[in-house]
């Protein structure tokens, strides 16, 4: 019996088989160890200025120039695993930002510590700009939106475990031992990483070059479906970051009055993102994505509606549902990314990561000001325009994307 092209051809990862348990287990660590170095420094920043003697302006840009430089370092990487590979990209990427992660807690100065921290941000960007392209070409296309639940799984983990391991360090020693746990706990998870994941089978090498890039950057841009997803990264990111920014200054205040400790427990909430995540994968893959998509940010915005009242349990599950939502929809927009770009997966997946921190720079910014120009209210309006927009985007990707399957 003659055996065909297409069985010798290389099948991705399918649920249940050995290499997708690994691929798999992998993305989640590789999830954890970018979002434990990126977000740690959040717990201990009143230590910081109160160390170096800066405001507390000063002392927030040892975590907004590892998330700046990361977004600005985002498209390069994503070029360069086109050349060297995936694995290899995302393994140096770690293994760099461990590296600097376990030397920066004794920076002599805030300017050592924030520049350290800077280049901690350009080292981390392989992972996230290369991850959601390697598991796009790995995994069988049936089976990728459950493994992207995954990866977007061990990032809401590791932001909150990021934190939470150095604020109980800090509890019983310095800031500089809490980031160096941080910094500990990272490496452990890169080393699972670097232990477990596949090498590629699926990959070409693609010639990286300036006008090479450009092309490839410029017609993902040209994919009105594409470009959709993207402005869904940029609006859905910048609503969560906005709410959690400003949660706080509300639940301090009357009528809550909640110490800071009660306040910062908030975070816990991200690990509803960590269940629904992992289930919107499966959902999408059952009614589709963009029916999944929609229905997720619906309860992002029923979530944010609950916030509205002066009662606490309605806020806290308010803010429960909004960030259920959110992880939800952002682990089947990134899935997406990966199906609808046929070819340079990395830079499709590196502009969707881009308009994400962009979103949580400019929009998670400006939230301030809605917040001082009429209070809790004026942010639910801001909140809401964002993720109206969102809603209407996602309706668009939708019929694209389906004009396109036809």
């Amino acid at each position: 019996m003659t055996t065909t092209t297409a069985q010798l051809a290389p099948v991705g990862y399918r649920r249940g088989d050995s290499g997708y348990r690994r691929i798999t287990a992998a993305l989640f660590a590789a999830g954890m160890t970018t979002f434990v170095a990126m977000y740690c420094a959040q717990a201990v920043l009143p230590s910081l200025a109160t160390d170096f003697s800066v405001s507390p302006a000063v002392s927030a840009l040892s975590v907004s120039a590892t998330t700046g430089l990361l977004a600005l370092a985002i498209i390069p990487a994503s070029a360069l695993s086109e050349r060297f590979g995936r694995t290899r990209v995302m393994t140096w990427s770690a293994l760099a930002s461990a590296a600097i992660g376990l030397v920066l807690p004794w920076s002599p100065s805030m300017a050592v510590l924030v520049v350290l921290r800077a280049l901690q941000g350009i080292a981390l960007a392989g992972v996230p700009a290369t991850a959601m392209a390697y598991l796009a070409e790995e995994v069988d296309r049936r089976h990728l939106g459950a493994a992207m639940g995954r990866y977007i799984a061990g990032t809401t983990i590791g932001g909150l475990a990021g934190r939470l391991v150095a604020s109980f360090t800090l509890d019983l020693s310095t800031w500089r031992w809490a980031l160096e746990v941080a910094a500990l706990v990272a490496l452990a998870f890169t080393v699972v990483f670097v232990r477990l994941a596949p090498a590629s089978r699926h990959f070409a090498a693609q010639p990286v070059g300036l006008r090479a890039t450009s092309g490839a950057l410029a017609d993902h841009l040209r994919d009105p479906a594409l470009l959709g997803l993207f402005a869904t990264a940029l609006l859905l990111m910048g609503g969560f970051v906005s709410l959690y920014n400003m949660l706080g200054f509300r639940l301090s205040a009357a009528p809550f009055n909640l110490s800071d400790a009660v306040v910062g427990s908030i975070f816990l909430m991200y690990l509803s993102g960590t269940v629904s995540s992992a289930i919107a994968g499966r959902l999408a893959e059952r009614f589709g994505r963009a029916r999944t998509l929609m229905t997720a940010e619906v309860v992002m915005v029923l979530g944010l509606v609950l916030t509205l009242p002066g009662s606490l349990v309605a806020v806290l599950f308010g803010v429960l549902l909004f960030t259920a939502g959110f992880f939800a929809a952002h682990a089947i927009a990134s899935g997406w990314v990966g199906l609808l770009a046929r070819q340079h997966r990395a830079e499709a997946s590196s502009l969707y990561l881009f308009a994400y921190y962009i979103g949580s720079s400019v929009i998670g910014a400006c939230a301030g000001i809605a917040f001082s120009a009429g209070g809790w209210t004026s942010m639910v309006c801001y909140m809401g325009f964002f993720l109206a927009a969102a809603l209407l985007v996602a309706a668009m990707v939708a019929r694209v994307a389906g004009r396109t399957a036809r």
